[in-house]
């Protein structure tokens, strides 16, 4: 069990969720205060019990309220934005984090990983690379320690220690290169939402046929990159039995869900006008509830179960997950606080981006992401920090859907590269590696070819729109 200061923390969490959900609907800022303040309070209890990395973050954004509170009168005003910043990628965290917790048990979802996991070597790497994005779509960085669990389960059982080397770090690639693909353009993910939050003027359905083509594009490289480096075994690979089930069979629990939860969202997004994030925020706990429900319940009935499950969710999971909450939360914080406080230094002092090529802006975006997130900057951290320092998509002649294409691609390069990200954590633990090595040298080449060719796309976008 987790301390009790944690468990406080976790109510508290979700209750912000609660809140944020009516400010989606325009009910009123006071729903964003409450839920920022709900939130302020579980940072401050998680903070109780966290590792110094975490923390170090509280202390930046204690020392950006002191500047801003020297130098700007309305230093109130914009911590509080930032605030609400924060507590807004909290409320999808959450809401996602409901759902993960509903369906990562599942049998059915078990049982559709193994089956990927299962996959001869011809096809192994395509299958669990779109398996570990559609996985992702639901399950987020769950997919990760899900698949990569089964992975790992699947390859024990070989004799040779070469051959399952080999096979399981293949295995793991997959798998993260089809998560980090889901970053481009899930309205599920948090670099949607924190794009469409700083790009002025973007819209997902705008935004998402171009960056489903960035998805695609790292999926194919992955995959001819695969094929092309298969490494040399000292002995050739024992015989495979041949999988003889069904793909619709086993994917179907998979697509089902899929199709009900972006149906859903998309329905409602188009019924009542709220942005696709507060549809997310609004339909994903309602799915992971009724699934629940549907499930065969404890003793005591449905209702008794699901009130268990939601407590346990809040005073477990989510207290489990404090040190990921602080530094999201403290990464929208910060990257909105800084922005605002940077902003007129730039202005006064920087150079004069608005003087500086657009496309050559938007190729820098694709790269700087990654880079920055090998010192540690958390993605969200620089999204936020870094475009409110840019002129808006109006005064550079681009379109906005063109600024969101090269975020998000950025944005997931860094999430197959950073070794500060927590997919990047979860494959090297699976494969026995430190991050580092998991992040750079299983992905290096892959991210050096697939920034370039994503950096393409976006330039060709650019000038499509």
């Amino acid at each position: 069990m987790p301390p009790l200061s944690a468990q406080i923390g976790g109510i508290l969490t979700a209750c912000a969720l609660l809140a944020t959900v009516p400010h989606q609907y325009g009910a009123g800022q006071a729903f964003a205060i409450i839920a920022a303040m709900l939130l302020v309070g579980a940072v401050t209890l998680f903070s109780l019990t966290a590792r110094l990395s975490r923390l170090a973050f509280v202390v930046v954004g204690l020392l950006l309220v002191a500047w801003a509170a020297v130098t700007r009168t309305d230093w109130a005003e914009a911590t509080l934005t930032a605030t609400t910043r924060g507590g807004f990628v909290i409320a999808l965290f959450t809401a996602l984090s409901a759902l993960r917790s509903a369906a990562i048990g599942s049998q059915a979802i078990l049982d559709c990983g193994r089956f990927l996991a299962r996959q001869p070597p011809g096809r192994r790497y395509l299958a669990l690379t779109v398996g570990g994005h559609l996985f992702g779509l639901i399950l987020l960085y769950g997919s990760i320690s899900l698949l990569g669990s089964l992975a790992a389960e699947s390859t024990a059982r070989e004799a040779d220690g070469d051959l399952r080397r080999h096979r399981l770090r293949r295995m793991l690639v997959a798998i993260q290169r089809g998560f980090a693909s889901t970053l481009c353009w899930s309205p599920m993910g948090l670099s949607i939402a924190v794009a469409m939050t700083v790009v002025q003027g973007a819209s997902w359905p705008k935004a998402v046929p171009f960056c489903l083509v960035s998805s695609a594009l790292m999926i194919g490289i992955g995959w001819l990159l695969d094929t092309i480096f298969k490494p040399q075994l000292s002995a050739p690979p024992p015989p495979r039995a041949v999988e003889t089930d069904s793909w619709l069979l086993r994917l179907r629990p998979l697509l089902a869900l899929l199709g009900i939860v972006v149906g859903s969202t998309l329905a409602l997004h188009v019924a009542t006008g709220v942005a696709v994030t507060g549809a997310v925020m609004t339909v994903v706990p309602l799915i992971a509830m009724t699934w629940i429900l549907i499930l065969p319940p404890a003793p005591g009935g449905r209702g008794a179960t699901l009130a268990s499950r939601v407590g346990q969710f809040a005073t477990r999971e989510l207290a489990g997950y404090s040190g990921e909450i602080i530094l999201l939360f403290m990464a929208g914080f910060i990257g909105s606080l800084g922005s605002f406080l940077l902003v007129p230094v730039m202005q006064a002092h920087g150079p004069d981006l608005s003087a500086v090529p657009s496309l050559l802006i938007l190729a820098a975006l694709v790269w700087i992401i990654p880079l920055t997130g090998q010192i540690g900057m958390n993605p969200i951290l620089a999204v936020s920090l870094l475009v409110p320092l840019l002129p808006t998509p109006a005064a550079l002649g681009i379109h906005p859907t063109a600024l969101v294409t090269a975020i998000t691609g950025g944005w997931a390069l860094s999430g197959n590269t950073s070794p500060f990200t927590a997919s990047v954590l979860l494959v090297g633990r699976l494969g026995g590696v430190d991050a580092r090595h998991a992040g750079m040298r299983w992905n290096g080449l892959y991210a050096l070819v697939t920034g370039a060719a994503l950096t393409l796309w976006v330039l060709i976008a650019a000038t499509l729109l």
